[in-house]
């Protein structure tokens, strides 16, 4: 696994696990199939309902807590200051975890300042190791910085080659926020897995137009999650780091890539 790093010197792995719609038993067994594979980032949320599923895996397996990177998000129901540090205790119960290695604030909200200030109150206490967002846009993310102790580690958004905003990537760097992409496969809109660049590029690598998807966000420094159920798929989505794409194949990548979101964000 390789890792990129966060502006608190702490390191990320550059493929994560996600959990989005994974639930009750096929949650445990997913996640704790993951981290056998060699996954050591796991992405979770509240608004999932299955914090303590991911819990359970992490337990199960054989791999030291400390050799993981466990994220999870408060959202809307946690929208105030009292209420997000109820839920960042709630989250930490649920997984039946002394810590967490990043908590981001899942969405926007009119609230965000208050919620952030309970995200670093535990930052501060060690009880998470790093604090971000998820889905602010360049204007929502300038604004929360005039109010910040702690400039954000993470902007978990809406990244793939259909939209992989590589601009706003860039901003959020120079600010010292790591852009990481939810549905680096886009879902499988647009035929993704079946895009002739994609796979044209990837005959040249022995390589699928998934793992050339992943590469292409990776090699911009976009930390990826992507999400399956398929224990193959898992280990496919891992096996991207023993090649490099040439320029001119970034370059008819690129030329797939436009200017809106494929989910409304």
């Amino acid at each position: 696994m390789e890792y990129l790093n966060l502006n608190n010197g702490r390191k990320i792995p550059l493929v994560g696990y996600g959990t989005w719609t994974l639930h009750g038993e096929q949650c445990v067994t997913c996640v704790a199939n993951a981290i056998e594979v060699g996954y050591r980032l796991i992405d979770t949320a509240q608004m999932y309902e299955n914090e303590s599923e991911v819990g359970k895996a992490v337990r199960l397996t054989a791999i030291p807590r400390e050799e993981l990177f466990i994220t999870t998000k408060l959202y809307k129901n946690s929208n105030s200051y009292d209420k997000a540090k109820s839920a960042i205790e709630k989250s930490l119960n649920e997984l039946k975890m002394d810590y967490v290695d990043l908590m981001l604030i899942h969405e926007p909200y009119s609230q965000s300042k208050q919620m952030y200030k309970a995200l670093e109150e535990a930052y501060f206490a060690g009880k998470i190791r790093s604090i971000g967002i998820s889905n602010f846009n360049e204007f929502q993310y300038k604004k929360l910085l005039t109010a910040c102790k702690v400039t954000p580690a993470v902007n978990q958004v809406e990244s793939h080659i259909f939209y992989p905003r590589l601009s706003f990537s860039k901003t959020l760097k120079n600010y010292g926020t790591l852009m990481q992409a939810w549905a680096p496969f886009a879902e499988g809109k647009g035929n993704i897995f079946e895009n002739q660049t994609l796979k044209s590029i990837g005959m040249l690598y022995n390589k699928t137009p998934a793992q050339i998807a992943l590469k292409y966000l990776v090699e911009n420094n976009i930390s990826v999650i992507p999400k399956t159920a398929n224990i193959q798929r898992m280990k496919e989505n891992l096996d991207i780091f023993d090649f490099s794409l040439e320029e001119e194949y970034k370059q008819a990548i690129s030329s797939i890539a436009g200017e809106k979101s494929l989910f409304g964000w």
